[in-house]
């Protein structure tokens, strides 16, 4: 399997620091609004990565954070007049909402900022001690860019070049820094933010800290994979690679995957343009299926431009694989018992090599634009050889084989029937004996589980409300 490493700027041979297991953090949304399509990319993108990976055997260790304490968040908190708490958390929920609608899988561990200060702290610390960072007169702290030779390594960005632009820019503040490159660690409290006590003031981390701390708290101090959108390069994954080798003294992340941005009718997304589009607004007029195939019908490095006619392009396309898999499991169920006949089984052989095609795509880079054309390729194969006469044997093997392809996609290949009361008050028992266990993890997958189906629940103090959406 070959991913293209953003760090060496070239397709190499994936090659997990331990055998079997892979350790991947995705950088995830600052929870202040509703998640966008350009937030849904890298969720998408990176789910069908950690997907094929399982599919192909490893025990995947995916973390993925929510931000949760960020300028965005308190301007927010201050617009509505409540806590940025309140703001975080409701969008939180949002975001799970939307992630279950796209099928993408919940994190093995979703941190949250605010609950690891005490690691950020200590790693400020740390970085203090060894010289890689030092405190201003009101309490800021910056890591010190010029200690760490590497800078610049993951961006491909000359130091020269970067100082001359920080000088240009002015950057506020920047007459406490050593050096105008310099970043932020930890900053002062402003009056009304959220705060909280260290050794240099009462103030919050810095955005760039956060990452480097959750990823070693979950994953260790070396982790195989490092993944995110494009505009994350630099400085955000620079910093972080600098303070994580200076802090712990090892490669931080052997492989760098980027995704690249989104347009809407050829032009940059944004709320000035008029043509921001949230999940929440694809999701009144399509099934969020239909987005997550339009996202991988082109390979994630690609530029990827969004439009009604594409969209709908999307629509029916997705369609056809759906009326497949529905034709295939109704001959499996209606179709003649017994074994296969000589010539359904040197069909079957035929159709495994889609399967291959499917897989070759995916082990060059994630190609899931090659790969979707090979499910196309067995969906018009399984409709011109299963007929009345096909044994059920036959389309039922047929029907596994691209029910699987899908699932590694993360495409529902047979929609599923609407859930009865019973099943879903099943579920709801289940998820309350989990939470009884504090097996948390549980308890949300079943949640997902359920939005995935179109049950929302709602914990009131009268227990647990649902309804479907």
């Amino acid at each position: 399997m070959k991913l293209f490493n953003t760090l060496t700027r070239r397709k190499e041979e994936f090659v997990p620091i331990e055998e079997g297991k892979v350790r991947m953090y995705v950088c995830g949304p600052t929870v202040y609004n509703l998640i966008h399509i350009g937030n849904a990319r890298p969720m998408i993108v990176f789910d069908t990565v950690r997907r094929y990976m399982e599919y192909k055997g490893y025990e995947v260790n995916f973390v993925s954070n929510f931000t949760d304490v960020d300028d965005k968040i308190i301007k927010k908190a201050i617009e509505e007049g409540i806590s940025s708490e309140e703001v975080s958390k409701r969008y939180i929920e949002e975001c799970r909402k939307d992630m279950a609608g796209m099928n993408v899988k919940p994190a093995t561990t979703h941190p949250l900022a605010t609950r690891e200060i005490d690691g950020m702290i200590d790693m400020i610390r740390t970085l203090m001690e060894k010289g890689y960072a030092y405190a201003a007169a009101d309490g800021t702290v910056y890591f010190r860019v010029k200690n760490f030779k590497e800078y610049g390594k993951l961006s491909h960005k000359n130091m020269e070049d970067l100082q001359s632009g920080f000088r240009a820019l002015q950057v506020s503040g920047e007459d406490q820094k050593e050096d105008p490159m310099d970043f932020v660690l930890w900053k002062p409290k402003k009056e009304g933010e959220p705060y909280w006590e260290s050794p240099w003031c009462q103030g919050r981390p810095g955005w760039h800290i956060e990452c480097s701390v959750m990823s070693k708290k979950y994953l260790g101090d070396e982790i195989d994979i490092h993944a995110g959108g494009e505009d994350l390069v630099f400085p955000h994954h620079e910093n972080e690679i600098a303070q994580s080798e200076c802090c712990n003294g090892k490669q931080f992340s052997r492989y760098w995957m980027h995704n690249a941005f989104l347009n809407i009718d050829n032009r940059k997304m944004s709320k000035s343009l008029g043509n921001f589009r949230t999940v929440r607004q694809i999701s009144e007029k399509y099934d969020l299926q239909v987005l997550r195939f339009f996202m991988l019908n082109a390979h994630y490095r690609s530029p990827l431009n969004f439009s009604a006619d594409l969209m709908e392009a999307s629509k029916n396309a997705l369609e056809r694989i759906n009326d497949a898999a529905a034709n295939l499991n109704d001959r499996k169920n209606t179709g003649k018992t017994g074994d296969m006949i000589e010539t359904e089984m040197a069909q079957i052989t035929e159709a495994k090599a889609f399967a291959a095609k499917f897989e070759e795509a995916m082990d060059d880079d994630f190609n899931t634009a090659d790969a979707i054309a090979a499910v196309f390729e067995l969906v018009k194969y399984a409709n011109t050889t299963v007929s009345a006469d096909s044994t059920a044997a036959y389309a039922g093997a047929l029907f596994d084989m691209l029910e699987k392809l899908c699932d590694i996609l993360g495409l529902i290949a047979l929609k599923k029937e609407e859930m009865l009361d019973k099943e879903i008050e099943e579920l709801i028992a289940a998820r309350q004996e989990a939470r009884k266990a504090k097996d948390f993890a549980r308890a949300d997958e079943i949640r997902d589980e359920l939005l995935r189906k179109g049950i929302e629940l709602k914990d009131t103090r009268e227990g647990v409300k649902w309804k479907r959406v």
